[in-house]
C-alpha cells in the first residue's frame, strides 16, 4: 500500500474530514489533499508530526522508496535554499565595489588607488551607469534574502 492510500485510511479511521487533519497537522487541506491523491509527499518534518498523530512509525507509513525520494526532495530543497542564500550574500557583497579603493586615478603624477564614490577622472555617464549595475545587483540580492523565508513547503 502506497503512502496516499494508507493516509487516506487512517484519516477516515479517526473520521477526520481532509480540513479537519489539516488544521491538526497545521497545513493546507490543499496539502493533504495532494498527499492523499499521490501527486505529492510531505516532507520530512510533517512526516514526523503525521506519524506522531497517528501514533504509527515513519515505516508504517511509507515504503523504503518512497522515504528515499522524499529525502532526496527535502536534500535539493535544502541545496536550492543555500544556493539563494550563498548567491544573496554575494549580491549583496557588490556594495563594497562602491568604498573599496580598486580604481586607479591618476593625481599630481601620481597614481592613486580610489573607490568609486571618489573616483573623480571618468565621465559622470559611467560613473552613474556603474554605480546603478552594482545598486541593482544589491537590491537582487537583497530581494533573494528576503523571499529566502518565504518559500511554501508541503
Amino acid at each position: 500500500m502506497d503512502f496516499n492510500e494508507k493516509l487516506q485510511e487512517l484519516r477516515k479511521r479517526k473520521g477526520l474530514t481532509q480540513e479537519e487533519l489539516a488544521e491538526a497537522l497545521f497545513v493546507s487541506r490543499t496539502a493533504v489533499s495532494k498527499w492523499e491523491s499521490g501527486r505529492g509527499y510531505p516532507s520530512i518534518d510533517s512526516l514526523k508530526v503525521i506519524a506522531s498523530f497517528f501514533s504509527v512509525s515513519i515505516d508504517e507509513l511509507l515504503s523504503g522508496e518512497e522515504l528515499v525520494s522524499i529525502a532526496q526532495n527535502d536534500h535539493v530543497q535544502e541545496m536550492l535554499q543555500m544556493r539563494d542564500l550563498v548567491f544573496g550574500l554575494l549580491d549583496c557583497a557588490m556594495a563594497l565595489f562602491l568604498f573599496l579603493p580598486l580604481f586607479g586615478q591618476v593625481e599630481g603624477g601620481a597614481l592613486r588607488i580610489v573607490s568609486l564614490l571618489s573616483l573623480t577622472l571618468i565621465p559622470l555617464d559611467m560613473k552613474v551607469t556603474y554605480f546603478t549595475l552594482v545598486s541593482l545587483t544589491v537590491l537582487c540580492g537583497l530581494a533573494t534574502l528576503a523571499l529566502q523565508g518565504r518559500q511554501v513547503r508541503l
